[in-house]
């Protein structure tokens, strides 16, 4: 199969190749998926860079672990009825070699996930790492329905997937944005209210919600966390999934008067229900109408330097996805 590697860790143009390796074979309970479509997630190219200086995993890596495609060969245990199935695939990189910048990747079975057929392979490969981000997001603290969330970042791949997902669990809605361009798209993915970050952004906030919001999903915990803090209601709960600073100062009294919450989500870590959990709800989205994201880079596996860099260096807010179909 062709298929994009790193055997060291570094710039993109230096260590990616592009070559041939054997087609993997599935295990028992795993499936085959000839992947049509590879989603490049920021989390993969910090693999690649080597940014929390966890060094190489494995001698040799295939990047990527979202992806969608067609299975075309189960292992022992598996159905043979599921050959053929249209899938959108998570975690193909996580604590394995191989992910999805390749013609085939071999998965555990239950990491791939019917994709309906009005779906396209492009939005299917975006979904695994942020969709099931933003539903543990959404949800960890406990049910949202009638309850008040804020998305901070909710023009981000997570904040979009936390906002329909909140605004789906019957949630009100109000998220915030860095630019005014991009508050449109988080209003299509269900926001009742957008925010442009700013100076008076927590008395805007408390405009909106004065009797204080419940639960927010937090994309820069060092940043925001005290403005968080101000705007939360009594009991409220911080679930975050990144951080602008590794080691940010916590408001530690603030958050104990206000009985705060405070989660910390990593996506490899969640456990089996709640990534199926998500996975449902993100189905369920798309089968009443959810658009998903916009793709604004569609490049072939021999590019996938660019394609990171691309990642690293937007220049238009949006997904990148690789083809190889």
């Amino acid at each position: 199969m062709e298929a994009a590697w790193y055997e060291k860790q570094g710039p993109a143009a230096e260590v990616l190749v592009v070559g041939e390796m054997p087609d993997p074979q599935p295990e028992p309970g795993e499936v085959r998926i000839r992947v049509a479509a590879s989603g490049i997630n920021p989390g993969d190219v910090k693999k690649r860079q080597d940014t929390f200086d966890v060094g190489m995993p494995f001698p040799r890596v295939i990047p990527h672990s979202d992806g969608a495609g067609t299975i075309d060969s189960v292992g022992e245990g598996v159905p043979a009825s599921r050959v053929g199935e249209r899938v959108w695939c998570f975690g193909a990189q996580s604590s394995r070699p191989f992910g999805t910048a390749a013609e085939y990747v071999a998965i555990p079975a239950v990491q791939a996930v019917p994709l309906s057929t009005g779906v396209s392979f492009e939005q299917g490969a975006c979904l695994g790492i942020p969709g099931i981000t933003g539903h543990r997001a959404v949800h960890v603290a406990g049910p949202v329905a009638g309850k008040t969330v804020l998305v901070q970042g909710g023009a981000g791949a997570v904040g979009q997937c936390a906002v329909q997902l909140a605004h789906r669990a019957g949630a009100r809605v109000l998220a915030t944005v860095r630019k005014a361009t991009d508050a449109e798209v988080v209003r299509r993915a269900g926001a009742n209210e957008v925010l442009v970050t700013g100076p008076d952004l927590v008395e805007e906030i408390r405009a909106y919600a004065s009797a204080g919001i419940d639960h927010v999903v937090e994309v820069a915990f060092g940043h925001n966390v005290a403005s968080d803090v101000a705007v939360l209601a009594d009991g409220g709960s911080i679930a975050t999934y990144a951080t602008s600073h590794p080691e940010p100062p916590v408001p530690f009294w603030p958050l104990v008067f206000k009985n705060v919450r405070l989660f910390f989500l990593g996506s490899d870590d969640f456990p089996a229900a709640a990534k199926a959990a998500a996975a449902q709800a993100l189905n369920a989205a798309f089968a009443v109408g959810w658009a998903g994201f916009e793709i604004v880079h569609q490049l072939p596996l021999s590019d996938i330097a660019l394609a990171h860099e691309r990642v690293e260096r937007p220049t238009t807010p949006g997904r990148v996805v690789l083809e190889l179909r």
